[in-house]
Parts: structure tokens; C-alpha cells; sequence
């Protein structure tokens, strides 16, 4: 209570006024009753004074706490003042800021949570329009048997889009939510490439790519074989998809003291200046986007990566391919 200047302020007060009043006393031998009468007067006087101002500066907080509650956020009631009320003040400020903050974090993680549902809305709806169109046509009897067996294999074709959507979504919501737990494993970076590449041999072939692997057969980092084959599967299919028949696919890896980095190489079209911030973001599809691309592969890549203290980042010429690096820390440096 002595830190606060205004209750230092009163006891000085109380302390001249009777100290003057034993003073008076003395020396004009002034009577008894007036000794006690004024004193008193003036101790009451600054009493009164002082505990209004304190009515005042704590009215004044009441109405701070109502406009912050009435959503105002730009009222600032701190002090550099000594004392309990100064404290209450600046206490009261940091919580309203703190609760201000959260407020906002929660508006624009509500924002999010819409905008991933329309996305995934529409997304959904494009491939349940076309297969119900085609479910319509088969029911129609001029419809030839070829027809029918085209259909189906383009409803199942959807349908495998469907469930790829849906199993990757499912994925990055988990690890939004911490709901996934990444194994600390040592992974030979040689068997990651080689069980990656195994999915995409099939196309590799048909469009007639030449793969080139580099790599000392010693180099791994500590992570999860199971959640790395699945980044490093999706940057191979997207570099597969952008590169023309008969280009080249450069894979190659090494590791130092402090990370272990893997390159994955394409000639393929590149991705144009403009577009390389925002290609991790879910949903967001390039210029040069394959049809049927949902635009969320490259985002669930840098969650994995970034799940298991690494970082993942493209440079890129459009026209001339695109160079995926995608390094993994140790010691849990980043």
C-alpha cells in the first residue's frame, strides 16, 4: 500500500498538519479545542479528497472493462506510476490485449475453417456432377456395352480422386491437431528414394523419363520412413506429371554436420515467378496444373517435412523445370 503515491501523499499530509498543529501549540499556546477541531478538519478534508480520487481512477477502470466488453480495442489505460492501482491498470491492459489477440486468432482460424470447406466443396462436387451425369446415361437403354464399361472406368476414376481427397485431408487435419506422431527412426535416404520411385515406375516408363539417382549409400537422418515416403512420393508425382516424354528426373541427396538435404530435379515446365509463394498452400493450383488437380499434394509435402524438423523449398524456371530441396535438421536445429 506505500508504494502507491497517493496514500505517501496523504500520510505526509496527515503527518505536516499535526505536526503544524503541535507546533501552533506550543509556541502560541493556542486552546485545547482548537488543537483538536482543526486538525481534525483538515485530516477529514484530505481524507474525503483523497479516497474521491480513488472513486474516480477506479470508475475509470470500470468504464475502460465496459468498452473493451463492448468490443472497443483501442483504449489504453497504462501508467508508469508506482503503486497497486498503476499495477491494476497495466495488469488489466495486458489481459484485455492478451483476450484482443485470441479474439483475432480465432476469427481468422474461422475464416480458414470456411474458406477449407468451400474448397472442399467444390472440390467434391465437380467429380459427383460428372459421375452423376454418367450414372444418368447408363440408365438410358440405347446406351452401347462399350459405353457403359467407358463410364464405369470414368466413375471409378472419381471415385479414386474422391477418396485421395478425402485420405489427404484427413491426413493434414490430423497433424493440425497434433494427432499424429511421427516416429524418430533412422532412414536410410537411399531406401526412401528407391521405395518412393517404386508408385511411379509405371508412368516413369511410359513417358519414357531417364531417372538419375546420386547419393552415397550411408547418408540418412533421424525421421519417419512411413510419412517421408509419402512427401517425397508426392514431389516425384508432381515432377512425373510436369515432365515431357523423354525428359530427365535427377534425384540426389548428402548430408553434413548440421542437415541432410535431398534435390529432386525435373526438366519439365516450371512454375512461373509469380506462382512459387503460394505453392504450398492447400488448394491452390498453378498455371500449369494437370485436370483433376485438387492443389493440396504439395501442401501435405510440407507439413510432412516441416512435421520432422525440416523445411522443404522449390526454385523454378517456367519453361526450363523446377528443383525441389528438401532438407531435414539435426539436433533439432532449424
Amino acid at each position: 500500500m506505500l508504494r502507491h503515491r497517493e496514500v505517501k501523499g496523504l500520510l505526509f499530509y496527515f503527518a505536516l498538519v499535526i505536526g503544524g498543529g503541535v507546533l501552533c501549540a506550543m509556541l502560541l499556546q493556542v486552546p485545547a479545542v482548537w488543537l483538536v477541531l482543526i486538525p481534525s478538519i483538515l485530516i477529514v478534508g484530505g481524507f474525503f479528497i483523497f479516497t474521491n480520487r480513488r472513486y474516480k481512477d477506479i470508475e475509470r477502470l470500470s468504464e475502460y472493462v465496459r468498452s473493451i466488453a463492448a468490443g472497443s480495442e483501442t483504449l489504453d489505460i497504462r501508467d508508469n506510476e508506482e503503486g497497486e492501482l498503476s499495477i491494476l491498470k497495466n495488469d488489466i491492459y495486458r489481459v484485455t490485449r492478451m483476450l484482443s489477440e485470441q479474439s483475432d486468432d480465432l476469427k481468422g482460424e474461422k475464416n480458414k475453417l470456411t474458406d477449407a470447406i468451400s474448397d472442399i466443396s467444390h472440390q467434391l462436387k465437380t467429380p459427383l456432377t460428372s459421375m452423376t451425369v454418367m450414372a444418368d446415361l447408363l440408365h438410358e437403354p440405347e446406351v452401347s456395352d462399350n459405353k457403359r464399361r467407358e463410364f464405369a472406368r470414368h466413375q471409378l476414376v472419381q471415385l479414386e480422386r474422391m477418396e485421395w481427397l478425402v485420405t489427404s485431408l484427413l491426413k493434414l487435419s490430423k497433424m493440425d491437431a497434433g494427432g499424429i506422431v511421427f516416429k524418430n527412426q533412422e532412414v536410410s535416404v537411399a531406401e526412401l528414394i528407391d521405395r518412393s520411385l517404386q508408385p511411379m515406375l509405371i508412368p516413369i516408363e511410359l513417358k519414357e523419363i531417364h531417372v538419375q539417382v546420386e547419393g552415397e549409400p550411408d547418408v540418412h537422418f533421424t525421421g519417419d520412413l512411413h510419412w517421408s515416403m509419402e512427401a517425397i512420393g508426392n514431389v516425384l508425382k508432381n515432377a512425373v506429371e510436369h515432365t515431357q516424354p523423354g525428359g530427365k528426373l535427377t534425384i540426389s541427396y548428402s548430408s553434413n554436420i548440421l542437415y541432410t538435404e535431398i534435390q529432386i530435379a525435373d526438366s519439365g515446365s516450371g512454375i512461373p515467378r509469380q506462382e512459387l509463394p503460394y505453392i504450398f498452400q492447400r488448394f491452390y493450383k498453378g498455371t500449369h496444373a494437370k485436370e483433376g488437380s485438387v492443389g493440396i499434394g504439395l501442401a501435405l509435402v510440407q507439413q510432412i517435412i516441416k512435421s520432422q524438423n525440416g523445411e522443404v523449398d522449390v526454385q523454378s524456371t517456367e519453361g526450363e523445370g523446377s528443383v525441389f530441396r528438401i532438407t531435414f535438421y539435426k539436433n533439432n536445429r532449424k
